[in-house]
């Protein structure tokens, strides 16, 4: 989730809004995908560069490409990569990684420790221009450095030998191994990197898969990489289909083998009687739908308006009607299976007379004298999604508060926000890795660059600065709940809902799971031939 910056940017729901002309449903039934291959459709990534990536549908791909020190299993626990060990000093404060042997990129160099350290230095590099780099390497002594262009070196980053990685932090952080997860902490091949501006046109990775054929718009091919230093993957090729047609007819017809559902057809898959049924993969996602305000500028500077905007919608309503059920109403920021979530949560329930009251207890007093207000949203064609629409209308109805819906392409939606915003925007954010940090202080941590309503709260900074080094969690994750109730009671956003993803999968596909995170491991997939 995918999720401004980051999978923040991913545009509300894209598999549930996803606008697919009426089928006729005449289900074909396959036996088998040819040859070891796996098709699916998909709109294309944005970017192949790991340090540059930062929404989901750049993820996709880089994530199959490229590799780490470590990375996620399948129950979100951090585990090793490149990396086989590592050990932690007792002050909690500086990692040393010890590197597989004989790891090799694509083109057959064998990696050495080096390598991460020119990945993470060129991420940091202002040249760059990486919106995650901060985020995700920032605790590494001397990355701020590189950041603010005052150095070239990481000095917290140290070659002790070609398979030997030292790496000091400036805290002892619980969730500091999670961030290196990330793509952002991926390595890169330097060569390739230089030899050209679209050097990513042709990633030169680590990854269980290796590109061997992109037409823009048309097909990406990955292809299983022999070299590779982990299990080999299940599958000899994954096709993507770029923008083929309609994802849904696609997959009837058997020219694809994994489908996202949308609203359109989620009466029919969970037919009991309908063939679809048994294809089902239904997987609650780590993930955060919203509306923002910018706090930095009228009207929502006044916290009495956001909060007004807030008690006005009827969120469970607008859920139920137009998601038909294939999300949850939220009432906060952290979603349901996030460690801290807190279902006691204190909401800012629907309550017209109190809206109304909040208008004229702010600064503005009336509605009359609020500036005209615009909403920034991702998309194509004008096209207003129900949900805001909804929205909108109730604003209207219970504020008196005309709207005005502002369409961005998503290319300059995701990676501008924070330039092109209006006086509200809706967004995304699925979670990295399963730590409340991820949430709370990557969105409104004031200077975050994940922090696009440019909230700035003092007390709440120095909650969240002493929840990152708290080692004791019960009492880190109570901080995080604290941090979370002030949050929801400020309202620099409006929660709109949790989500969930929906999939229909082959049965002859294996291995095929959407996790939390929203992005398969497609190197456990396999085709099971009859």
């Amino acid at each position: 989730m995918n999720r401004t910056r980051h999978v923040l940017l991913l545009p509300l729901l894209a598999c549930i809004l996803l606008l697919l002309p009426s089928a006729a449903c005449q289900f074909t039934e396959l036996s088998s995908s040819a040859g070891g291959v796996l098709n699916l459709w998909d709109t294309g990534p944005m970017t192949l560069d790991p340090a540059i990536s930062s929404e989901m549908r750049s993820h996709t791909y880089v994530m199959q490409i490229f590799s780490g020190l470590v990375r996620l299993d399948e129950g979100l626990e951090v585990v090793p990569d490149i990396a086989e060990s590592w050990e932690r000093s007792e002050d909690g404060k500086s990692y040393t990684f010890s590197l597989r042997r004989g790891v090799k990129f694509h083109d057959g160099r064998e990696l050495k420790a080096a390598d991460f350290k020119y990945s993470w230095e060129r991420a940091c590099a202002p040249a760059t221009g990486s919106q995650t780099a901060a985020t995700y390497l920032g605790d590494i002594i001397g990355a701020e450095d590189v950041l603010a262009g005052g150095a070239g070196e990481i000095s917290g980053v140290k070659v002790v030998d070609d398979y030997t990685l030292q790496v000091t932090v400036d805290a002892p952080k619980a969730y500091f191994l999670c961030k290196l997860t990330y793509p952002t902490a991926f390595v890169v091949d330097r060569a390739n990197v230089e030899s050209g501006e679209d050097w990513w046109y042709q990633p030169n990775g680590t990854g269980p898969f290796k590109m061997v054929e992109w037409r823009r718009g048309q097909l990406l091919v990955l292809e299983r990489n022999q070299l590779y230093y982990g299990e080999p993957t299940g599958v000899d090729r994954v096709i993507f289909h770029l923008l083929a047609g309609a994802p849904m007819a696609m997959y009837e017809t058997g020219e694809i083998d994994v489908v996202p559902v949308s609203g359109t057809y989620i009466d029919l898959v969970r037919d009991e009687t309908s063939p679809f049924h048994r294809h089902l993969a239904i997987t609650p996602e780590l993930s955060l739908y919203y509306i923002g305000f910018d706090t930095t500028a009228a009207p929502f500077d006044d916290a009495d308006v956001r909060r007004a905007f807030c008690h006005a919608v009827d969120k469970k309503r607008v859920v139920d009607l137009t998601f038909r059920g294939m999300v949850t109403a939220a009432e906060g920021i952290l979603p349901p299976g996030m460690p801290g979530f807190d279902p006691g949560l204190e909401g800012l329930d629907y309550d017209v007379a109190k809206a109304r009251d909040l208008i004229a207890a702010s600064r503005y007093g009336d509605v009359s004298n609020l500036p005209p207000i615009t909403i920034t949203i991702s998309g194509y064609g004008n096209n207003i999604p129900d949900y805001l629409g909804a929205v909108i209308q109730q604003w209207r109805q219970n504020l008196g508060v005309e709207v005005v819906v502002r369409q961005l392409e998503p290319e300059n939606f995701l990676y501008n926000l924070k330039e092109e915003r209006d006086q509200m925007f809706v967004c995304g954010w699925v979670a990295d890795y399963p730590d409340p940090h991820n949430f709370l202080d990557n969105l409104f941590h004031t200077g975050s660059e994940n922090n696009v309503v440019g909230y700035d709260d003092a007390g709440l900074d120095s909650l969240l600065d002493q929840a990152s080094i708290e080692q004791d969690n019960d009492a880190r994750l109570a901080m995080y709940r604290q941090a979370e109730q002030q949050l929801v009671n400020e309202a620099p956003c409006l929660p709109l809902c949790f989500g969930t993803s929906y999939v229909l999968v082959r049965p002859y596909v294996k291995g095929y799971e959407l996790s939390p995170l929203g992005i398969p491991d497609l190197s456990r997939v396999y085709v099971e031939r009859d």
